[in-house]
């Protein structure tokens, strides 16, 4: 992974701080789940492009629903990140789904269920 620029680290949060904001406050389109977060921004050194890592808590259809009304929705996004941070270019965003937070939470539930069934097992070996 390439080191980025203080200029750049500073401009990714920025842009993730605005596209979180707008995703969570402004798009009105239905297909876009509310539990969807913004997880992770990496802008091109020539901010001509941008990435934009999402994640959607829910099922399968929930995440296409939403990658779909955040694509159709792209433009307005562009338009408002372009009033909310004072860059000379607005990048073009493709949205990348990230499933890390889903990961997380299926893995605490295993490690709960794990742990839960340790007593159980600790009592049948002292008897």
């Amino acid at each position: 992974m390439k080191k980025n620029s203080v200029k750049n680290t500073r401009i990714n949060g920025e842009i993730q701080r605005a596209l979180a904001e707008v995703i969570r406050g402004e798009i009105k389109d239905p297909r876009v789940s509310p539990l969807t977060s913004v997880v992770a921004v990496e802008v091109a050194p020539d901010l001509k492009t941008c990435k934009a890592w999402i994640s959607v808590l829910g099922d399968e259809k929930a995440r296409q629903d939403t990658r779909e009304g955040l694509r159709s929705a792209e433009g307005y996004i562009r338009n408002r990140l372009a009033r909310m941070v004072n860059l000379r270019n607005t990048p073009e965003i493709t949205f990348i789904m990230d499933q890390s937070i889903e990961y997380g939470v299926n893995m605490s539930r295993k490690i709960d269920e794990v742990i839960s069934e340790i007593p159980d097992r600790e009592e049948e070996s002292v008897e």
